[in-house]
């Protein structure tokens, strides 16, 4: 019997997991479960079994989702594109400069917030006042940043695949340039960008490996044993842990780490 079910919400991104209890799950299904925010419907994407039972601290799935359930969630999101068109509409009355993101409507029915970006920071208490009259319902306003624009958006990355931060990547730690500079990466605002147009997030998944690859790798220009002579060291390819070596006469050769000669590292001198 599973004892975890790891669960996504909406159109999926983060995985979170929850005490599945006494329920036989499988992916696919449909559950409610407890989160900080309350009661929320979510899919099951995978299920695991453990003989010691889940870890502490998990909130647990309520139930398999019922028929009124998923009219529930159908009414929600129409709530949510009602709340999102009609912002859109008070906010070019009030001439805000935003632009609406997102409304999620808690699944029982409480809270109702709308998320919009802007490049500066908007008054919009007129605007609440307003759209809460024409919807009928308390609403939250909340001003988000571009990352999290493009997190709840979507799209795809120029690797061609779906956005990192609207799939998987949840945490959102902070990218710096010299994450790019560590990693010999153009420093070209175009290539290392994201559609948020701020530093792509996938520079910080394998900055760690280019770091310690740098700390025992030769340096370019460095001359190294190999096992057909001694050459000199003209690039380094981090995610194969080898570097390019000029052998000479027109030769070059790529080797790991681990195939160069204990006598090698020695700076050559001009």
């Amino acid at each position: 019997m599973p004892d975890i079910a790891s669960v996504v919400f909406r159109g999926g991104g983060k995985v979170y997991e929850f005490d599945a209890g006494g329920l036989e799950l499988s992916p696919g299904d449909k559950v409610v479960v407890e989160t900080a925010r309350g009661a929320d419907l979510g899919t099951v994407v995978r299920v695991t079994h453990g003989d010691e039972g889940p870890p502490g601290g998990l909130k647990k799935v309520r139930r398999r989702a019922t028929a009124a359930d998923l009219e529930r969630l159908a009414a929600n999101c129409a709530a949510e594109d009602e709340a999102k068109a009609a912002c859109r509409e008070l906010a070019r009355e009030l001439g805000l400069d935003m632009k609406v993101v997102g409304a999620e409507q808690s699944f029982e029915g409480g809270k109702l917030t709308v998320t919009f970006f802007a490049e500066d920071r908007v008054d919009f208490r007129r605007l609440v006042v307003k759209l809460s009259d024409r919807l009928g319902r308390r609403v939250e306003l909340k001003q988000v940043g571009a990352r999290d624009e493009a997190r709840s958006v979507g799209g795809y990355g120029p690797c061609g695949r779906s956005l990192c931060c609207a799939t998987f990547a949840g945490d959102q730690q902070p990218v710096s340039i010299r994450m790019a500079k560590d990693q010999s990466l153009p420093l070209n605002p175009s290539k290392i960008s994201g559609c948020c147009g701020r530093l792509m997030c996938c520079l910080k998944y394998e900055h760690a490996a280019y770091v310690s690859f740098r700390q025992c790798a030769p340096r370019r220009g460095t001359v190294v044993t190999t096992p057909v002579g001694e050459g000199r060291v003209i690039e380094l390819l981090a995610p194969a842990e080898s570097v390019v070596v000029d052998l000479g006469e027109g030769r070059t050769a790529t080797y790991r780490l681990s195939e160069l000669g204990p006598e090698g590292g020695k700076e050559e001198r001009s």
